[in-house]
């Protein structure tokens, strides 16, 4: 696994858990595709939330030294494609993400982050360190 690649994977999960993203995974997926060798996968609650996260990640990327080659799906809000090459970023409306379900076709356990989950638990770290 390219490290360097992660970090930036982990990067762009940053950002879209700062916009409010929810359901944030991030899967390793350069053994199963040439396609990339990450896709992260996530929801926004409304087709304006799927668009202002992709517009969020479309500004705040190229600080991570990732260059958009091509998006798909902006018009409709219900399945955004950013496409930064070896990371594939997929923004999805809730019901249409349950309709295609891309975890059950690319998850393993293994090669997953869970970065929303991830999130949270430090969250509730950093909150008991502080009552504690």
């Amino acid at each position: 696994m390219n490290e360097a690649i992660k970090q930036k994977a982990l990067g762009v999960c940053e950002i879209l858990y700062n916009k409010k993203a929810i359901d944030i995974v991030a899967i390793h997926v350069a053994d199963k595709t040439i396609v990339a060798d990450w896709f992260i996968i996530c929801s926004g609650r409304a087709t304006q939330q799927v668009k202002a996260i992709a517009d969020e990640l479309d500004h705040k990327a190229p600080e991570l030294g990732l260059t958009l080659r091509r998006s798909e799906g902006y018009g409709e809000g219900k399945w955004v494609v950013l496409d930064y090459a070896d990371i594939l970023v997929h923004i999805f409306y809730p019901e249409e993400r349950k309709y295609y379900n891309m975890e059950r076709l690319w998850d393993e356990s293994d090669s997953a982050i869970r970065y929303s989950v991830m999130k949270e638990e430090e969250e509730r770290e950093k909150s008991r360190a502080k009552q504690g």
